[in-house]
């Protein structure tokens, strides 16, 4: 779907800095699989994990909502076999990165989010 890497990582940042969840959700195929530790702190789920699309819309939402003011600055890309790495900060102070495998259709299918202790 994205010519390269850098230009995905450059719609998902844009898409989120836009708030509009439905941009954002287009980078994602609809059995998406994502395991967050954010996933833990705004769902109380254990295992930090959801799955499918309809969770993801439900997750971000009230992601969205806890931090109306989101934004993320795009630090660095790494480009993998299918999968890339996004590395960001956020204006409310979190360093993180996703680690994001395509899937048949080219959307993210599978991801792993990952934030700096320190």
């Amino acid at each position: 779907m994205w010519s390269d890497h850098r230009e995905f990582a450059t719609d998902w940042v844009e898409a989120w800095n836009s708030h509009d969840l439905n941009r954002v959700l287009a980078h994602y195929e609809e059995d998406v699989v994502l395991t967050s530790p954010r996933i833990r702190l705004i769902l109380g789920k254990d295992d930090g994990t959801i799955s499918g699309k309809a969770a993801l819309r439900d997750y971000m939402g009230l992601a969205l909502k806890r931090v109306p003011d989101l934004r993320f600055t795009l630090d660095r890309v790494f480009s993998g076999v299918n999968a890339v790495v996004l590395e960001f900060h956020t204006n409310d102070g979190r360093h993180g990165a996703e680690f994001m495998e395509f899937g048949r259709n080219g959307l993210v299918s599978r991801v792993s989010a990952t934030y700096a202790l320190d």
